[in-house]
């Protein structure tokens, strides 16, 4: 079992003080949520991917009205924390060959756990919009129909489909789809959805 400096509370409050919107909250918990049903699959650890997932666009909320400047000042907070090199090399991992981050642009996921991330957290998009068009609803939502959206090109056009797919590097991908409904399904309160 990895070790982290902050319990997951501390971590939820760390996010807050410097995101505050409501639907990049969300953002984060479903990314936790995906992140945690993943590893559990995995048998990783399900506390340590399930922070990266919560923590990954920690520095967004001050970064955002300048997207270049996007993860330059995570490592800064992160490390404040006490979290290691390890854990804030796989955070910055989901904005690797980004054009729009100049930084990062030239770096590749290469580790289970940077594929994972990165994909988790863009099929967030995928799966909230699809609960959206449903009415909200996630509880009955079925890998088929997911699918079916995901080679919709026109559907949630901004969710990168080619990052969802380096699902394919560590899982299935009609089991990753699944995990990410089951994942949001465990918090879809929190969520919004029902």
């Amino acid at each position: 079992m990895e070790k982290l400096s902050i319990s997951r509370q501390e971590a939820l409050e760390l996010v807050k003080k410097y995101n505050s919107d409501e639907r990049d909250l969300i953002h984060y918990l479903e990314s936790e949520a995906i992140m945690r049903e993943v590893a559990s699959k995995l048998g990783e650890d399900v506390g340590y991917w399930g922070m990266l997932g919560l923590l990954h666009d920690i520095d967004w909320g001050l970064t955002k009205e300048d997207v270049s400047s996007h993860l330059t000042k995570a490592p800064r907070l992160l490390k404040e924390a006490g979290f290691d090199d390890e854990f804030i090399s796989a955070v910055l991992s989901h904005g690797y060959d980004y054009e729009e981050l100049p930084h990062l642009k030239d770096k590749k996921r290469i580790k289970k756990i940077e594929f994972a991330l990165a994909a988790s957290e863009t099929l967030t998009g995928l799966i909230h919009a699809y609960a959206l068009m449903r009415g909200g609803k996630i509880s009955d939502m079925g890998v088929a129909g997911l699918r079916k959206k995901f080679k919709d090109k026109a559907f949630a056009a901004g969710c990168d489909r080619e990052i969802i797919k380096e699902a394919e590097n560590f899982m299935n991908f009609d089991e990753f789809l699944q995990c990410g409904i089951e994942g949001i399904k465990k918090i879809k309160e929190k969520a919004g959805l029902c």
